[in-house]
């Protein structure tokens, strides 16, 4: 087997995830099998110790992936070499918004996934070693966003920082600020949803619900910032909880829809007639974390061409929202 090994730290929203699951999203071209054999031999350890194939993961622990993992994909049902995807590292690259010794914030655009999983070829952590400059280890992922949101990405560099992020996540001292175009207006114009979230049965794809009974707690705080023309509105959103598309199921579930939504608003998260991107319309604009000097780091990303276009298209111009944190500070 070729290749090397690499380490993931289990972000905020694998938590509970059973091993053989988690190696099914992130490698569905590894079978059952092949899973059971390397946590027999120890080529798969979770913080360096042998563990079941049911192994419930915690969140911040390293998961060993060996070479055989690292060299497979999955398309059109055959496994094929994989090859560090250069190209996209390189657009990456181009979108740095902050970088030191211990972290990258990247600007991701609309349409690139984070991870890979079943016919996906191109995703941020297939482009990682691109981002490694003058640092031996590749960075890590340590939290996600959805592949048609835009915005705000921190990669750690090392591990020890890896671990530091995922802590302000689960401590909830890493605040996070989305942009949102909304189909209706949120009533009342700035409040918090409150509604538990599960994730649909017998559903290949991954989708989300509102489930009173079996769902997780999920709070999301919301502020309008501007009513616009064909019943659109301009909305800051800020999760408390970081549940899996959470910002999505939260506006579909008080009926405003995000612009461009089409898993969760249908047909009506889209304007008839209108001269409008068909994608979605959500940017995770800016980012509050605690830096390694005890002060705290705020970065902020431009938005993307397609939400620029349709702020232009209503009228709003996006230098208005540069400061995002007055915002949150509004209504924290």
């Amino acid at each position: 087997m070729s290749g090397y090994v690499k380490s993931r730290i289990v972000a905020i929203d694998e938590v509970g995830q059973r091993l053989d699951h988690w190696f099914n999203k992130h490698f569905p071209a590894i079978r059952h099998g092949q899973i059971s054999k390397l946590l027999r031999t120890g080529q798969v350890r979770v913080d360096g110790k042998r563990v079941k194939i049911n192994c419930r993961l915690i969140l911040g622990q390293t998961i060993r992936v060996p070479p055989l993992c690292n060299n497979l994909i999955y398309k059109n049902n055959f496994i094929k070499s994989y090859q560090q995807d250069t190209k996209t590292g390189n657009k990456l690259i181009k979108s740095i918004l902050y970088r030191d010794k211990e972290i990258i914030v990247i600007n991701k655009p609309a349409g690139l996934a984070v991870q890979g999983g079943s016919g996906l070829t191109k995703h941020v952590d297939g482009a990682l070693d691109s981002l490694r400059f003058e640092a031996s280890e590749r960075p890590r992922l340590v939290h996600r966003l959805d592949k048609h949101t835009s915005g705000v990405l921190i990669l750690a560099r090392q591990q020890s920082s890896a671990r530091r992020l995922i802590n302000a996540f689960r401590a909830k001292s890493a605040v996070k600020i989305y942009l949102a175009l909304v189909i209706g207006e949120p009533k009342p114009a700035i409040g918090q949803i409150n509604l538990p979230i599960a994730k649909v049965a017998n559903k290949v794809s991954e989708k989300m619900m509102v489930d009173y009974e079996n769902g997780k707690h999920a709070l999301t705080r919301y502020s309008t910032l501007e009513k616009l023309s064909c019943h659109i509105t301009l909305v800051a959103l800020f999760p408390v909880t970081g549940r899996t598309h959470q910002l999505r199921v939260h506006m579909a579930g008080i009926g405003t829809p995000i612009l461009g939504d089409s898993k969760y608003g249908g047909v009506k998260a889209f304007l008839k007639g209108q001269l409008v991107s068909k994608n979605m319309h959500l940017h995770a604009c800016a980012i509050r974390i605690p830096s390694y000097s005890g002060d705290d780091l705020e970065v902020t990303a431009p938005l993307r061409d397609h939400m620029i276009k349709s702020f232009r298209f209503f009228g709003v111009k996006p230098e208005r929202y540069e400061l995002p944190f007055r915002f949150f500070d509004h209504i924290s």
